[in-house]
C-alpha cells in the first residue's frame, strides 16, 4: 500500500488549477525520478511501471547510453532544421531504420516528431503516389489526434465537437474474432471478413479512388487486438490487386514490444509504408515514416516534413536506443516477459470468469474484462476498480478499448523478473479482490 501522497496531491492540485481540463489524466501517479521499470514519485514511493509512458520506454526509463548520447549531442548543436542545414544523425538514423525495417529492394525514410505526424505524412505520400484521395481504415483504430489522424481514429471520445473531419475516409470493422463467438472457426471468420473487404468496392467506396488502407496490425488504444495473420495476407493481396498502398501503423507495436522491430515482421506481411514513434527514442519526440523507395519518392519536394523533422538530439537518442536494444537483445527479452505475463494471467483466467480474453504478441498483452461470459458485454467498472486498486498498491496500469474494459501491459522490457512478478502479484490480488466481492454479492442474493 502506498501511504504517503502529500506532495503528490499538492502537485496534482497545481495541475488541476493551471492545466487545461482537456489534457487527460489516465493515472494519478507523479514522478521525481525514473530508472528501468521503477518510477519514484515526489513523495519517495517506488512504483512499478506497467504503462511505460504509453509504450514509449520499451528500453526502460533513462537507459544510460541514451542519456549519454543526448548529453553529447546537446553540447554540439540543438537545432538547425534538416530542411536548412543537413546533419549526420538524421541520415544515420534513416540508414539504421532502413536496415532493421527493410521495405522491398530499396527503402527510404523520413523523420518527424510524433506518431500522428507520421500518420499524416504517410497518407500524403500514399495520395501522391497513387493520385487518389480516399483512405480505408478500421473500427477501434487509433492513429492520433491531428486532423487526418483524428479522422482515422475510431473512438468517439477523442473526437467530441472536433469536426468537421477530413473527407474521403471510409471505415471497415476490425477483424476481431473474439467479438464474434458464433463463428465456428478463425478461418471461416477471416474468409467472411475478407469477403466484406472485397464487397466494399461495390458498397463503400470506388476502389479506383482509394489511395491507401491503414491498419494497426495489433490495435493499441482499441484494446490490444491482434489482426489474424490470414487477414493481413488478404489485405496485402487486395492492395496488390487494386494498386492501393498498404500502411501499417506500428507506433505502439514497434521497437521490440512484440519481440520484433515491428509486428509486421512477426506476421511476415510486408507493408508499402509503415509508421513508428514512441519507443524509438526512449521518451524523446521522434517518429518515422518508412517505405518502399519508389513510393516514398513520389512525394514532391517540400510537401512532407516540417520545422522539427528529426531533431538532432532526438536522432541521437533514437540511434543510442536502437543500439542499446541490440546490445541487450531486447527482442528476446520481450518474448520472455510476455511468456511470464501470459502464463500467469491465463492461469488466473481459469478461476476468474470475468477475464474474457488474454491476448497479444510478445510483451504487448491485453486482458479483457466482461460480464456474464459475454464478449460483447464489457465490464468497464470492474476494469476501473482494478486499475485504481493497483495504483493504490504501487502498480501503474493503463486501460484500453472502446469501453475501457481492457488492461494493457506495457511495462519496460528491461523490467527484472522480480519486479515483473511483484507487479503481477499486485494485479492478481486486485483482480481477485474485486471479482470475489462481486461473486460474494451475487451469492448473498440467494441466501
Amino acid at each position: 500500500m502506498i501511504k504517503q501522497k502529500t506532495q503528490s496531491q499538492e502537485l496534482l492540485d497545481r495541475r488541476k488549477n493551471i492545466v487545461a481540463n482537456g489534457v487527460g489524466v489516465f493515472n494519478t501517479a507523479t514522478v521525481k525520478e525514473a530508472k528501468g521499470a521503477i518510477i519514484t514519485d515526489v513523495d519517495g514511493n517506488e512504483l512499478i511501471d506497467f504503462a511505460g509512458g504509453i509504450g514509449v520506454v520499451n528500453a526502460g526509463h533513462c537507459p544510460p547510453p541514451v542519456v549519454e548520447a543526448i548529453r553529447e549531442q546537446a553540447g554540439k548543436y540543438l537545432h538547425t532544421s534538416f530542411n536548412v542545414v543537413t546533419y549526420e544523425p538524421y541520415i544515420k538514423l534513416c540508414e539504421e531504420l532502413a536496415e532493421i525495417l527493410p521495405h522491398g529492394d530499396k527503402t527510404k525514410v523520413m523523420l518527424i516528431s510524433t506518431g500522428a505526424e507520421a500518420v499524416e505524412n504517410a497518407i500524403k505520400i500514399a495520395r501522391q503516389a497513387t493520385q487518389r484521395p480516399a483512405v480505408i481504415c478500421f473500427s477501434e483504430a487509433y492513429h492520433g489526434r491531428t486532423l487526418m489522424a483524428m479522422s482515422l481514429t475510431s473512438k468517439v471520445n477523442y473526437k467530441f465537437s472536433s469536426g468537421p473531419f477530413a473527407p474521403e475516409v471510409y471505415r471497415l470493422p476490425f477483424p476481431n474474432f473474439y467479438k464474434h463467438p458464433g463463428t465456428s472457426t478463425l478461418d471461416e471468420f477471416v474468409d467472411n471478413e475478407l469477403h466484406r473487404l472485397y464487397e466494399s468496392v461495390h458498397i463503400l467506396v470506388d476502389i479506383k479512388s482509394v489511395a491507401a488502407i491503414i491498419i494497426e496490425p495489433i490495435q493499441g488504444e482499441g484494446g490490444f487486438n491482434p489482426a489474424p495473420k490470414k487477414y493481413l495476407e488478404g489485405l496485402r493481396s487486395f492492395c496488390d490487386e487494386h494498386g492501393v498502398m498498404l500502411i501499417f501503423d506500428e507506433v505502439q507495436s514497434g521497437f521490440c514490444r512484440t519481440g520484433h522491430w515491428a509486428s509486421w515482421q512477426y506476421y511476415g506481411v510486408q507493408p508499402d509504408i509503415s509508421t513508428y514513434a514512441k519507443s524509438m527514442g526512449s521518451g524523446l519526440p521522434i517518429a518515422a515514416v518508412v517505405g518502399k523507395a519508389e513510393i516514398m519518392d513520389a512525394a514532391l519536394p517540400g510537401t512532407i516534413g516540417g520545422t522539427y523533422i528529426g531533431s538532432p538530439v532526438c536522432c541521437a537518442a533514437a540511434l543510442a536506443t536502437i543500439q542499446y536494444m541490440k546490445d541487450i537483445h531486447l527482442n528476446d527479452r520481450a518474448i520472455h516477459v510476455g511468456g511470464i505475463v501470459m502464463e500467469r494471467i491465463r492461469h488466473l483466467q481459469k478461476e476468474v470468469t470475468e477475464i474474457g480474453d488474454v491476448r497479444g504478441i510478445g510483451a504487448m498483452i491485453g486482458i479483457e474484462f466482461i460480464k456474464d461470459n459475454n464478449p460483447n458485454s464489457p465490464d468497464t467498472d470492474l476494469c476501473h476498480k482494478i486499475v485504481k486498486g493497483c495504483a493504490d498498491e504501487g502498480l501503474i496500469l493503463l486501460s484500453a478499448g472502446t469501453h475501457k474494459n481492457v488492461i494493457r501491459i506495457l511495462s519496460p522490457l528491461v523490467i527484472t523478473d522480480e519486479e515483473l512478478n511483484k507487479g503481477l502479484d499486485i494485479l492478481e490480488q486486485q483482480i481477485l479482490k474485486y471479482t470475489r466481492s462481486t461473486t460474494s454479492k451475487i451469492l448473498s442474493w440467494f441466501t
